[in-house]
């Protein structure tokens, strides 16, 4: 059981929460079951290593059994251990180390998709982690992230995710201009989600929410700039009946995601 919590691999497990650290290293942090549970479930390959206290590990006997089926051994470690290494105050006594395994753009474009969420300087880490969670449940093919979005591997998106960063494919760091144009040539229209957009109800009444789609989101504070925009082969807002100023970005892009995933399913 490791003990110490200032030993080199503790210390280098929650070097993890840094970015540096995880680019020069290429992995990343996993804390909680919930997450541990979806990797062991879907990219069980990406586990590098997986520590729990012996109390958590009996506890939760489903990914007990999972690492035990892909053969991954658990580290015992102390509460104070875990603390040491996790990001978050109350880790639930479970944590790893995986590998990023990002796609690439090419590949995405390349298998055929018809919904896929562009997020252009996308800042939050919740932000980014609900987008990718909400494609996912609408049944997106992909998330790509494009100019300065934060990390995708940050422990806090990470976590906003839920498990559904290791559902589908998404790449990271691609340039706009470029996926817009791969977006084009796989047959997509680009949809810009913007307050300076047409209404999102009649572009539907158009059919237009039918065709398949690349959802183009932008910065919290400023949105998409208008050479973004130009990229774009049309703008729409959502339509707001309260008092409220504005949606929250990952709200917004919920409902459009959601707006498409309906409207293909009933066009078949």
């Amino acid at each position: 059981m490791l003990e110490n919590p200032r030993s080199p691999r503790v210390r280098a497990v929650a070097k993890l929460t840094k970015r540096s650290a995880r680019t020069e290293t290429g992995l990343f942090l996993l804390e909680g079951p919930q997450s541990v549970r979806e990797a062991l479930n879907y990219l069980p390959g990406a586990i590098v290593e997986l520590y729990s206290t012996p109390s958590a590990w009996e506890k939760h006997s489903d990914v007990r059994t999972l690492a035990s089926e892909h053969g991954i051994d658990v580290e015992y470690v102390t509460e104070q251990v875990l603390a040491a290494m996790a990001d978050t105050v109350t880790p639930q006594g479970i944590v790893a180390v995986a590998r990023q395994t990002p796609t690439s753009v090419r590949d995405i474009f390349a298998a055929g998709p018809r919904l896929i969420a562009i997020c252009e300087e996308v800042r939050d880490p919740g932000n980014l982690g609900t987008i990718i969670r909400a494609a996912d449940a609408a049944g997106a093919d992909a998330v790509v992230l494009t100019g300065r979005t934060v990390d995708p591997y940050n422990p806090k998106v990470v976590r906003s995710t839920t498990g559904s960063l290791f559902h589908l494919p998404f790449s990271v760091g691609g340039d706009l201009n470029d996926v817009v144009s791969r977006a084009h040539d796989a047959g997509l229209q680009v949809l810009a989600a913007d307050v300076k957009g047409d209404d999102l109800l009649a572009a539907r009444a158009e059919g237009v929410l039918e065709r398949p789609t690349a959802w183009l989101f932008g910065n919290e504070a400023r949105g998409l700039e208008d050479d973004m925009l130009d990229l774009a082969d049309r703008a729409l807002k959502l339509p707001i009946y309260g008092r409220a100023e504005s949606l929250n970005l990952a709200t917004a892009a919920s409902v459009c995601l959601y707006e498409s995933a309906f409207a293909q399913r009933v066009a078949g």
